[in-house]
């Protein structure tokens, strides 16, 4: 067996982020999504991607926080994270503009004065398309390469769909790339449609859950163990 594709041995569990893990959180994020079409898009320089992701995923990251259970994680008993997953629960997807101004310097320090533009059209792209009514929203889900095969990031994403269930409620994403798409298909999501990014940007995959529609009460494989603490 390849040795990237076998779990710690003392398990791991799913809980929420800590707010001393924002840095490790994001550092995560910005592995799993070291080749991601829109990533790469948002950050063209590839010597500045790197950076950039990060600082990018450290500041959604923190906006999430304040809002109860928004970003979870698959973490060993020891504190190691091996996936992370943002939710933003109904009415809660989009930022209020007072939140917006006040990361907008994070913002610039991401993306750079010139970049912003770009970031701004993703953003506002994203927005325009996304779905009306009360619903569960992931705009975010990464496992560390190095675990990807093993069943964490499925695991964090049947413990909110196994939420959603039991509150009758749908859930929504949008997915960078056509091959994640079977993926999420195995959870109940469907593709709505196509969001093209403007200025020649890449496609991305809406899809919508319908409450019930199977893969949120699916054991994880293998079985997670809580972690201490």
């Amino acid at each position: 067996m390849n040795v990237r594709t076998v779990l710690p041995s003392a398990g791991y569990g799913i809980r929420c982020a800590r707010p001393a893990e924002s840095g490790a959180v994001a550092a995560l994020l910005a592995r799993s999504f070291a080749d991601d079409p829109v990533m790469a898009w948002m950050f063209p320089e590839p010597s500045h991607r790197a950076r950039g992701t990060a600082r990018f995923f450290k500041l959604i990251s923190r906006q999430q926080r304040p809002r109860a259970g928004a970003v979870r994680v698959a973490a060993t008993r020891g504190g190691d994270l091996l996936a992370a997953a943002l939710w933003s629960g109904p009415g809660r997807w989009q930022p209020s503009a007072a939140r917006e101004l006040v990361a907008l310097p994070g913002y610039a320090r991401a993306f750079g004065v010139r970049g912003l533009r770009r970031a701004a059209e993703v953003e506002n792209t994203l927005q325009e398309s996304h779905p009306e009514g009360p619903h569960w929203y992931l705009p975010t889900l990464g496992t560390d390469p190095a675990f990807q095969g093993t069943g964490v990031g499925s695991a964090l994403v049947r413990e909110q769909l196994a939420h959603c269930d039991r509150l009758g409620e749908p859930a929504y994403l949008e997915s960078s790339k056509a091959s994640n798409v079977p993926f999420y298909e195995r959870f109940g999501f469907r593709v709505t449609g196509e969001i093209q990014l403007p200025g020649g940007g890449p496609t991305l995959w809406p899809m919508w859950r319908v409450p019930g529609s199977g893969g949120g009460h699916e054991p994880a494989e293998p079985a997670p163990v809580p972690p201490e603490g």
